[in-house]
Formats: structure tokens, C-alpha cells, sequence
């Protein structure tokens, strides 16, 4: 355990004595309602009131100030208006209180004046050794300690039921719907937390100090935006190892803008897809409906992720069925029928006859307990399947002895379970809760579930540093001199991290002569063109000298007028190369995840079909062969219906070793474009390359 973070959560959860600055008497102000949350939920601290105006505020002693307050103060609840939070988070300093919540808005989320505010409360606070939760924060909640430090209207009139479940969102108003959801469905809460802005703690430093939290087995977050990347991946890797499932509801599945970057990677890894690379990476789950939110938790807790993610699907509705298996086959999750096996243990042991379809459909007929029970273990028994879907008809609505009795009492042999049932079943559904087993209410969300379940893996294993390597691609970036390098000096660092490069020479005029074996390409060489053949700077198959010298002419020309400030270094001669397929790998420093690197067929199409695989970098050779496997477009090389082999094997070392890059803080963004890929124990060769540095 992190001495230090459970200090923090102590603090934060644990308060012994509370000041609520801006506390005032009037029960229909917001700003009313922590001190009497509190009490009404049993808080047995001690809460001192802040108000210059009020000797007392419901029945306690109020004070003019924090500093007037005799006793120490573990955690201070701001509520002032915005131009006077600075003072008192200075007076809070000043009382040497260590943790401070800001319930005010005004700040960052309304531009630039609020943004100025902002970073000087952060200056504050780190000045004076005080952690920040908010500011724009509605405040938090723990159900163990009776800490009710919020003005969320929902704590007014819901009581809330002691459980495992902890919620974390950067949206206050979805604080109090997530918890209504959640107690709508019977479910315990551990931990509410609105974090707001996240001036200081953010959603990730939350999630990993729940990671040690006794109470909490569950962690969800509702997330706007990745904030806090380094404590977040912390957390799920910490949270993973200890078997407490993170679930993210993260918005933005739609087009988001992006800042033109100098190379096809930007265009092809939005930010959202990269939020998907980076939770893939630390062993978070991601949904994408509320509902899945809270009822993927029962189904995967105390479980690992499967290598394989066959579903076998039973039930005694066939219309119900359809509406999931449908569902997943849209999102490419295998369903599979029942073995031959199966079929015959089920009619001889117990008279029931099924068919092998993908679905195995009881009909009415299994509608009775002990045909369904059999059917069911049945399929928990065998190896051919890893998850078992039973879905119920009306007897889940009205005989719940029937529909759920038999899923409760099976032994499911630490076999994966969801169950969805078609009508509307309260019953039914709690007891599922009540035994710990995912009840979903909607079939969109049960195949949401499922999907995520089959998204879900381990940590990403980053390789170590390269350092002799990386120090001598270091050396090259300093001798280049550029913040924008040429093709032939990015090329070289990309080699000194152990990329194969194709033979290149460079002539500095069209009458120089070039060491390059024939056939060769001719291509204009400067920073400032990324895409030459645009400019008219590239010319293929030049048989000979004489052909070199024509083609170096034209492209001087060429280039001379549609590009007449760019500054050019001459051109560059390089060995005509041919393989089976033309790769694009790519790396960028992403603002918000960190270093990506990215693999996708060559040229536009890559950005056309939006088929490409993305990893956090560095990347090990291992997870390099996973992403080459999750490209379609490169099925050919790996041999689809028995078509001619690339090496796929040196293609993954390269991918692995162009990853370093992550370990040179210069480099925003670097491209090979193509990397040409040759039959299998032939190797891969880059042809051409950029590197941005910051």
C-alpha cells in the first residue's frame, strides 16, 4: 500500500473534524445543504460552520473564519462566491488543513479570466502543501464513514444502501443520476466523488486510491476527458492486480476535431480511439451505455480476461434471443452452437432433445425448472463455450422459480455468466443481484457487456529501454539541428533504433553522381515538404545516370514552383524497393494518453478505412504481432487463404523498435511511410520518413 495515498484517502474520506466555509442558515440554499446531509446521514466528526454573518447555523457554533476555529481541521468544504475562494483557501493554508474541496464554479470551464483564477488557487494550494478536489466540484460521499460532504440534491431524499460500488465522474450533475441508477437496481455504494475541474486530484488519483479501499470492490468512472493519464493507468494496473474491476463510461464516441499534424497518424487516431488504446492498456473496461455501466460489474468480478470469448447462448424465447444475438454479431462476438457432446448427454441423460443450431432455442417446453437446469449445466460443463448467455421469456416475470432459480443454483464451474431477461422483472433481477450474478435489462446492453468482457486485457508489458540505441538515435536528432527533419536524417534515426533503411545517397545537384544501385527513385529532400509526390517531388524507376540527372532537373523545377520558400537539401537517390505490402507506422505524443504509436496499410487508404492498430509505446514484439494480427488489411501477408507470406515477424521487431521513440522526450510525432514489407525471412524495409520534434 501507498503510505502516502492512504493518508490522502484518509483525509479526504475520513475527516475527523470538517469546516464548511460559506455555510448558511437558510434550508433552500444550496449551500445549506452539506451540514444537514451530514447530519442527516450520521456524520460523528466534528463540523464547524463558516460564516461571518451567523453566530450559530442549526444549532452549532458558527465562526467569522477557518483560522478562528479551536480545533484542527482535516478537510474544508468551500462554498463562497468565486472572487472570494482564494482568500479563504489561503486562511485554510494558514490553518494548515490538508485537504480542500471547492464546491464554486466560475473557474476554467468559463474561459480565460476563470482559467487565470483557477491556476492561482493551484499556486496556492501547492505553495502551501494543501491537495485541491474541484474547483466546480459537487462534492463527495462515503457511505462508511457517513461523510456527506455535498449539495447533490439526490442526498435530500435517497438513502443510500452500504456497498461495494465506488463512482468517481467529472460531471456533477451525473453524480446523483449514476446514483439513482444505481439504487434503482438494489445496488451498495462504497464512494461518491464529484472531482470537477481536477485543478489538483483528479478522476485517476481518485480510482487508485480506491484501489486500497477495504470497502470498495467496484470502481466506476464517468469520464469527459482524460485528465490525469499517469494516476489513471496506475490505477488500473493496480486495480487489475488486486481483481477490482475499473468500468469507464467515457463520452465522445463521435468525430472530434484534431490540430493538423504533419503526418497521415494524426488523421488516423481520433482522440477517442486513443482513450480506447489507452484503457485497453491498463486493464480497464470501457462501455458504452450507462446501463452496462452498472451491470457489467457482476458479471467479470474476481475474474481475469479470457483468451478465448465463446458465447453459447440458450433460451426459452426465440424473439429474445434474436434481439442479442443479433446484437452481437453486429459487434463481431462469436456464438457458438452446442457440441455433439452436449446434444447427446442432454438426450441420453435427460430425454431433452436440442438442435445444433448457434442458439439453442427450449421453447415453451423448457419453461420447467428441470429442463432448463439440465440444458443449463450442461452447457456450464463444456469446454466449448467460455461465457453462457441464458435468456428468459415471461417466466421470468412470473415464475422467477423457473427462469432464475436454476441460474442461482448451478454450478457454474468459474464460468462466466450473464443472463438477460426480456420482460420487465424486478423480481427476478434481485435476485440475481442478491446471489451476485449480471442481470441485464436491455439487450443492447447485455452485448455491450459481453463486448467490453471481450475487449478486456491485461496491462500492456512495455519492454525496457534500449539505451544504447536510443542514445545514438539522440545523437542524430542533435546533429540534425531541425525541428522538422528531412526524410534522410529521419531515416537515420529510425535506423540507429534498428529500422532497416533502403540504400540512399544524397546529391546536393543534378550533375552529382549517386552510389545507388539502379533501378532508382528520385525524391526532393527538405523538411518543410511532407508530402512530395504532391509537390511534383518524386520520380520511380530511373534506369540510369543519365535518367537521374533529366529527373533531379524536373524536380528542382518542379518543386522551385509550387514550394519557392521551402528550404531544400538537395535530393535524395534512393534503391527502388518492392515487397508484398506497403505499411504505415506511426508515432505521436498524444496531450492527453502520452505516447502512441500506430500501424495501418500504406498510403491514404489507411485514413480512408480507418484501419490501423494502435498501442501505447513503447511496445514490446509480442504486442507488436497482436496489433499486425488486428489489422484487416494485412491479412494478405499473414498468409490469408494461402497467398504468398510476408515477414511478419521482422515487421513486429521493427514496429517494437521504432516504438523507443517514447523515450525521446524531443519527438512529438514520426511517421515510415511506407515501411515495405517483404516475403517471409526477407525482412521489412523503410523507404521513406519524418520526424516533428516539439
Amino acid at each position: 500500500m501507498n503510505n502516502s495515498l492512504d493518508i490522502l484517502r484518509q483525509q479526504v474520506f475520513s475527516p475527523l473534524a470538517v469546516a464548511l466555509i460559506g455555510a448558511s442558515s437558510d434550508a433552500t440554499k444550496n449551500t445549506s445543504r452539506p451540514q444537514r446531509y451530514m447530519r442527516k446521514y450520521g456524520y460523528a466528526g466534528k463540523l464547524f460552520p463558516i460564516n461571518p454573518g451567523r453566530d450559530e447555523i442549526f444549532g452549532e457554533k458558527s465562526y467569522p473564519d477557518v483560522t478562528a476555529v479551536p480545533d484542527d481541521i482535516d478537510h474544508a468544504f468551500i462554498m463562497v462566491p468565486a472572487n472570494r475562494v482564494a482568500k479563504a483557501l489561503e486562511q485554510c493554508v494558514a490553518k494548515k488543513v490538508p485537504v480542500v474541496t471547492i464546491y464554486t464554479d466560475g473557474f476554467a470551464e468559463v474561459g480565460a479570466e476563470g482559467r487565470a483564477m483557477q491556476e492561482e488557487l493551484q499556486h496556492i494550494a501547492k505553495a502551501g502543501g494543501v491537495r485541491l478536489v474541484g474547483p466546480n466540484c459537487i462534492g463527495l460521499f462515503s457511505s462508511q464513514t457517513h461523510l456527506a460532504l455535498s449539495v447533490n440534491a439526490v442526498l435530500e431524499n435517497s438513502e443510500i444502501k452500504p456497498g461495494p460500488i465506488a463512482v468517481v465522474s467529472q460531471s456533477g450533475s451525473m453524480t446523483g443520476g449514476l446514483l439513482s441508477r444505481g439504487l434503482g437496481r438494489g445496488m451498495g455504494f462504497s464512494k461518491l466523488v464529484s472531482v470537477g475541474n481536477e485543478a489538483d486530484i483528479g478522476i485517476g488519483e481518485f480510482a487508485d486510491m480506491l484501489v486500497d479501499d477495504p470497502h470498495t470492490g467496484q470502481i466506476l468512472l464517468f469520464m469527459e476527458t482524460i485528465r490525469d493519464a499517469h494516476h489513471l493507468a496506475r490505477a488500473g494496473e493496480r486495480a487489475y492486480e488486486r481483481g477490482k474491476p475499473i468500468i469507464v463510461f467515457k463520452l465522445g464516441r463521435s468525430e472530434i476535431g484534431q490540430d493538423c499534424a504533419a503526418s497521415h497518424t494524426g488523421a488516423m487516431a481520433g482522440s477517442d480511439e486513443l482513450a480506447d488504446t489507452f484503457f485497453k492498456a491498463h486493464g480497464i473496461l470501457r462501455v458504452d451505455m450507462l446501463e452496462t455501466l452498472f451491470e457489467l460489474g457482476p458479471m467479470i468480478t474476481g475474474t481475469k480476461p479470457s483468451k478465448r470469448h465463446r458465447v453459447a447462448i440458450m433460451s426459452t424465447t426465440g424473439g429474445g434471443a434474436a434481439t442479442v444475438a443479433d446484437r452481437l454479431g453486429t459487434l463481431g462476438v462469436d456464438v457458438v452452437g452446442p457440441t455433439q457432446t452436449v446434444i447427446d448427454n442432454l438426450r441420453n441423460h435427460h430425454k431433452i432433445v436440442i438442435s445444433p443450431a448457434r442458439v439453442t432455442d427450449l421453447t415453451l417446453a423448457g419453461a420447467k425448472k428441470e429442463i432448463y437446469s439440465a440444458v443449463l449445466n450442461e452447457l456450464l460443463a463444456s469446454d466449448h463455450c467460455d461465457l453462457v448467455l441464458p435468456i428468459a421469456g415471461s417466466s421470468a416475470q412470473f415464475h422467477p422459480q423457473i427462469a432464475v432459480a436454476p441460474v442461482v443454483e448451478a454450478d457454474r464451474r468459474d464460468k462466466l455468466i450473464a443472463v438477460f431477461l426480456a420482460p420487465h422483472a424486478e423480481k427476478s433481477l434481485s435476485l440475481l443481484t442478491e446471489a451476485g450474478i449480471a442481470g441485464f435489462r436491455t439487450p443492447e446492453s447485455c452485448a455491450d457487456a459481453i463486448r467490453a468482457w471481450c475487449d478486456w486485457t491485461a496491462p500492456q508489458k512495455k519492454p525496457a529501454i534500449d539505451t544504447a540505441r536510443v542514445a545514438q538515435a539522440k545523437k542524430l536528432l542533435a546533429a540534425a539541428n531541425s525541428k522538422q527533419l528531412n526524410e534522410f536524417d529521419a531515416c537515420r534515426v529510425f535506423g540507429a533504433l534498428g529500422v532497416t533503411q533502403a540504400a540512399t545517397a544524397v546529391i546536393k545537384s543534378p550533375d552529382e553522381a549517386a552510389n545507388v544501385q539502379y533501378p532508382v527513385v528520385a525524391k526532393i529532400l527538405s523538411p518543410d515538404i511532407a508530402h512530395k509526390t504532391d509537390a511534383g517531388g518524386v520520380v520511380l524507376n530511373i534506369a540510369d545516370a543519365a535518367a537521374l540527372k533529366s529527373a533531379a532537373r524536373d524536380i528542382l523545377d518542379r518543386v522551385g514552383q509550387k514550394h519557392p520558400q521551402a528550404k531544400l537539401n538537395g535530393i535524395l537517390v534512393q534503391r527502388m524497393e518492392r515487397g508484398l505490402a506497403e505499411i504505415i507506422l506511426g508515432f505521436k505524443r498524444d496531450p492527453q494518453v502520452g505516447p502512441v504509436v500506430v500501424l495501418g496499410i500504406g498510403g491514404v487508404l489507411a485514413e480512408i478505412y480507418k484501419d490501423f492498430a494502435a498501442r501505447l509505446a513503447p511496445v514490446s514484439v509480442e504486442d507488436a504481432a497482436k496489433m499486425i494480427e488486428q489489422v484487416k488489411g494485412l491479412a494478405p501477408i499473414r498468409g490469408y487463404r494461402g497467398m504468398t507470406k510476408g515477414d511478419c515477424a521482422a515487421l513486429a521487431k521493427t514496429v517494437s523498435d521504432f516504438s523507443q521513440l517514447a523515450y525521446i522526450d524531443s519527438i512529438a510525432e514520426a511517421e515510415i511511410n511506407p515501411l515495405i514489407v517483404k516475403r517471409e525471412g526477407e525482412g521489412v524495409v523503410a523507404v521513406d520518413g519524418l520526424i516533428a520534434q516539439q
